[in-house]
């Protein structure tokens, strides 16, 4: 009998392994968004804030919630269509962050100042330009001075070169009040 026990258990012990026990699925356990967080309170299914204010990012509610309010964001956030709400939170938390560094201007100030920032770069891009143009010119007039034959310039000065406009009549810069061979080894900028 205790054969026949023993290969009854071991018959019966691989039949009950192969099929797994069932044990219940795990559960979820759903962390609050951050805004519900920040402000303790329970976190509804439906929760307004919990798409664009996951608990992973805090610090955003953060700064939003400190310039505008909760129940003004939230308020917010129903009226406006779900396509749109994503870019009104990105917005009202670039507002914020730029109303806590400047209180007064927010990202208007921002805003002006790049603006600043742009027409200062404009300027010095076209002062850059004016002196390529004149270093161009220069470099005319030194390769035609250094092209002309000794018997061309025999009798003449370089000043008398540079105020006769027959010496070099092909090229317009030449002829600049400003432009004289002396003045191309001074600095571009002083």
């Amino acid at each position: 009998m205790d054969h026949s026990e023993a290969a009854n258990s071991n018959s019966s012990s691989p039949s009950s392994s192969s099929s797994p026990p069932t044990t219940p699925p795990p559960t979820v356990v759903m962390s609050p968004c951050a805004a519900c967080k920040i402000l303790r309170r329970r976190c509804a299914e439906k929760c307004v804030l919990a798409p664009y204010f996951p608990p992973t990012e805090p610090a955003k509610f953060t700064i939003a919630h400190r310039v505008f309010g909760a129940s003004n964001i939230i308020k917010f956030l129903q009226e406006l269509p779900e396509s749109q709400r994503a870019d009104a939170v990105s917005s009202m938390v670039y507002e914020a962050s730029a109303r806590i560094r400047d209180p007064v201007y927010g990202c208007a100030g921002a805003i002006c100042h790049l603006q600043k920032q742009v027409n200062e770069l404009q300027a010095q891009l076209a002062k850059a330009q004016a002196e390529l143009v004149n270093m161009q010119c220069q470099q005319a007039n030194l390769v035609a001075l250094l092209c002309m034959s000794p018997q061309q310039l025999s009798g003449q000065s370089v000043d008398d070169f540079i105020s006769t406009p027959q010496s070099y009549q092909s090229n317009p810069c030449f002829f600049d009040d400003t432009n004289c061979l002396g003045s191309q080894w001074e600095p571009l900028w002083t």
